[in-house]
């Protein structure tokens, strides 16, 4: 299936709007991640741990926004976007949408 974040995907056409497609995913803050990014706000640097769980959702997101897209048929989706919200005290919800669509080949 190809994903794409603009309207067309060059070198092809769509033939059909199937709508709006979407998959998400609610995680929470881990215990051991937490004592480590708090001592690496003293030092400074990348919070490893939270940039693997944020790769993780993002990933859990899209395969299940690609679930339902091939459900309805699609073999494409276009305008993809990516949204987070705060769900409770150390939980987030991760949401990734698009519009699902069948593409040809252009001619």
């Amino acid at each position: 299936m190809l994903l794409s974040n603009t309207e067309y995907i060059p070198g092809h056409r769509v033939s059909r709007h199937l709508g709006l497609v979407q998959g998400s995913t609610v995680r929470s803050k881990h215990a051991g991640r937490d004592l480590m990014a708090g001592l690496k706000n003293i030092v400074g640097g990348e919070l490893k741990g939270y940039t693997e769980l944020l790769n993780e959702s993002r990933q859990e997101a899209l395969d299940r926004m690609q679930a339902q897209a091939k459900q309805l048929g699609a073999n494409a989706v276009i305008n993809i976007r990516f949204s987070t919200s705060n769900i409770a005290a150390g939980a987030s919800e991760l949401l990734a949408y698009g519009t699902a669509v069948v593409i040809d080949s252009a001619a």
